[in-house]
């Protein structure tokens, strides 16, 4: 092997341990049987939802995994192997993915780290569940509101009975 093929996939392992120091979470999906529309849709889509989506060797990936928190995801790198990682929103890539399974036919869960902790294939389709971060927020906020605005218009309608 010539040094300039070592350097540069020391250069890949480096990169791909940057990610994932940074990442809330990293999910491993088999995209095998995606057309190249169907694969530029879903890069797409995870793009639009900040989510970094590459292809790397297996081999490459099992070296810049090994001693960090990701090296679960070890046990899955055969076959055709593509990397989601998202660095806000942990449940992203899982949600994003979940709906391309859906929506292609094809592809496949492999596993996932999601917050320090690793899901199989069943455990990313549960994460891929939970809504995003901001709509928890939303339906939160919305519960909130609902109540207050009750109490506003009871108020309003005493001030109203009384003024009569």
């Amino acid at each position: 092997m010539s040094v300039e093929n070592l350097k540069i996939k020391a250069a890949v392992i480096e990169e791909i341990k940057e990610k994932l120091e940074k990442a809330e979470s990293a999910v491993v999906i088999d995209y095998i049987g995606t057309t190249v529309e169907q694969a530029n849709a879903l890069r797409k889509n995870l793009r639009e939802a900040g989510v970094d989506y590459t292809v790397y060797k297996n081999t490459l990936m099992a070296k810049a995994i090994e001693g960090t928190k990701y090296e679960g995801l070890k046990d899955v790198l055969s076959g055709p192997s593509a990397l989601a990682i998202s660095y806000d929103d942990a449940t992203a890539p899982a949600r994003v993915l979940a709906k391309s399974i859906k929506d292609f036919g094809k592809m496949a869960f492999k596993a996932g780290v999601v917050e320090g902790t690793f899901y199989d294939a069943e455990g990313m389709q549960a994460i891929a569940s939970i809504p995003s971060r901001d709509e928890l927020i939303a339906k939160f906020m919305g519960s909130i509101q609902s109540p207050v605005g009750k109490m506003v218009r009871t108020f309003q309608a005493i001030a109203d009975a009384k003024a009569e």
